[in-house]
């Protein structure tokens, strides 16, 4: 009796162990089946034109350091504007006209999409960068209305103000002895990144990480938030969404490494919420407490807006800062006459930092943070997806589902739309008769244009405009190292491998 009972669980426990395996082997083979059916239709690995033979083999990297300049040069070589990436399904377009249609024309025919919604859809969640229809015209709404306040745009030049006052400047100076004493420098961009990540935080939190301080210290938030982007922005790079999405599914690599990363975020995030919430937000000024009194119940929804707004505020400055000080560092005469500008309006000693009314009276400043973001845009290139059959003002014929894509980084170096001088770091081209004046949106769409239009556009410029009216009076910065060419890294915003090493000098007064 006792043998047939062990025969009989041992027949059942090898009859689990054969319908396991052969359902895990089902389910290995259907996934490859759906995956080659994936690449046989979506993917065109038979497309043998030059550019997505390029693209595959990488042999563009022969010839140009970054993607967006190979993109460049075929936009620039295109008798439209336009090209086309099949192994991709995107069509890219620097065409002016086109962007017009995308952008306002038809705006109802290009959302975001759900392509883009998935890549970054772990990260941003149901936040306003990563949403379509009435979820985004809700979160614009309030972001509207809360930014375009004389309240909170006071209490962000105030937060502004204060970082660089006690602690970028100092910082600044202290770089300056270092470089007096030892000949040694320091990363321009990792201290702009700080000091972005602590005016955010500041701004749209009313927490201070302090990664400003003397001791630079290390922020979980920070760090986690800059590989969770990178990584995420490195799925859209992948030939096939399927790529990154069984490795996500297995949990190896890179989606590993992602996973632990948003967690952080994520974890960081709900802690900051839980804080406010005990705290109070009823009358306080951060961002986060004026959400909180419409979306009191949600909070996912909070931490998505949380971290759509850490995106926003910190990586785009820090990129359009970095562009600036690297154009002003290779144009010192530039960099005098803001210098000259700056002096004028605020006085040869500056005990003062510059109010709303004062940088309004810097239009070559004005002119030439414009001029540098034309050159350096912080989002080098954004994607669409069709949601109809279309056809571009230049012909282009568009395909429901199919990726489009508008590049502000070509756009800029285009002659066709800025002139044969289009490459030289030129304010003067922003001026009339001395003063500033705002190019067509459509031609410049560093902040988007049409109803998606950047709502922190004015944040942003006052941000930069701040810094660079307190630092380059008294500050020459210069960029070193044995290769001063741009190498971009992997990211949602324009990021620098290696970062920007620079040597400061303290100017006398």
């Amino acid at each position: 009796m006792m043998t047939f009972e062990t025969s009989s669980s041992s027949l059942q426990s090898m009859a689990t162990t054969t319908t396991g395996f052969l359902f895990f082997s089902f389910t290995f083979l259907f996934t490859m089946f759906s995956f080659l059916i994936f690449i046989s239709r979506s993917m065109k690995p038979w497309c043998n034109c030059p550019t997505c033979r390029s693209y595959l083999s990488m042999s563009w990297t022969k010839n140009f350091s970054n993607l967006c300049d190979w993109y460049t040069h075929l936009l620039q070589n295109s008798p439209t504007g336009t090209i086309h990436v099949h192994v991709l399904g995107n069509t890219i377009t620097s065409n002016r006209d086109n962007v017009e249609h995308i952008l306002k024309t038809r705006f109802d025919n290009y959302p975001k999409g759900k392509p883009f919604s998935t890549v970054l859809g772990d990260l941003l969640g149901r936040g306003i960068f990563n949403v379509d229809g009435g979820s985004w015209k809700f979160q614009r709404k309030m972001a509207s209305l809360e930014l375009g306040s004389v309240a909170i745009r006071s209490y962000a030049l105030e937060t502004v103000m204060d970082e660089i006052q006690t602690r970028l400047i100092p910082l600044m100076a202290a770089s300056s002895e270092t470089v007096t004493a030892n000949n040694s420098g320091l990363d321009l961009q990792d201290i702009l990144r700080r000091f972005s990540f602590d005016i955010i935080c500041k701004f749209s939190f009313g927490l201070d990480p302090g990664c400003l301080l003397p001791s630079l210290p290390v922020s979980n938030l920070a760090d986690a938030f800059d590989l969770a982007s990178k990584l995420s922005a490195e799925r859209a790079m992948n030939a096939s969404p399927m790529i990154w999405k069984l490795k996500r599914f297995f949990k190896i690599g890179s989606e590993k490494r992602l996973i632990e990363a948003i967690t952080v975020v994520n974890d960081l995030a709900n802690e900051i919420i839980k804080q406010r919430r005990e705290m109070g937000f009823a009358t306080r000024k951060d961002l986060l407490s004026r959400f909180m009194g419409s979306v009191n119940d949600d909070d996912k929804y909070l931490k998505d807006i949380v971290v759509s707004f850490l995106l926003a505020g910190r990586d785009t400055v820090t990129s359009g800062l970095t562009g600036f000080f690297n154009l002003l560092s290779k144009n010192p005469k530039v960099e005098e006459l803001i210098r000259e500008e700056v002096n004028r309006v605020l006085g040869p000693v500056q005990d003062n930092l510059a109010t709303f009314e004062q940088m309004r009276q810097m239009h070559y400043l004005n002119a030439a943070v414009h001029e540098s973001l034309r050159l350096f845009p912080p989002v080098q290139f954004d994607s669409k997806y069709a949601e109809k059959d279309d056809v571009l003002p230049d012909g282009t014929v568009v395909k429901k589902g199919s990726r489009v894509t508008y590049h502000p980084y070509a756009m800029g170096r285009m002659e066709n739309i800025w002139g044969p001088d289009c490459l030289e770091f030129k304010p003067e081209r922003w001026l009339k008769d001395g003063v500033f004046v705002q190019e067509c949106p459509f031609k410049y769409p560093v902040f988007q244009a049409g109803p998606r239009v950047c709502l922190g556009k004015d944040l942003a410029l006052m941000n930069m405009k701040s810094v660079a009216a307190a630092l380059v009076p008294r500050f020459d910065v210069r960029v070193v190292g044995p290769n001063q060419e741009l190498r971009f890294a992997p990211g949602l915003t324009a990021t620098l491998r290696g970062g920007m090493p620079v040597k400061v000098y303290e100017k006398g007064y």
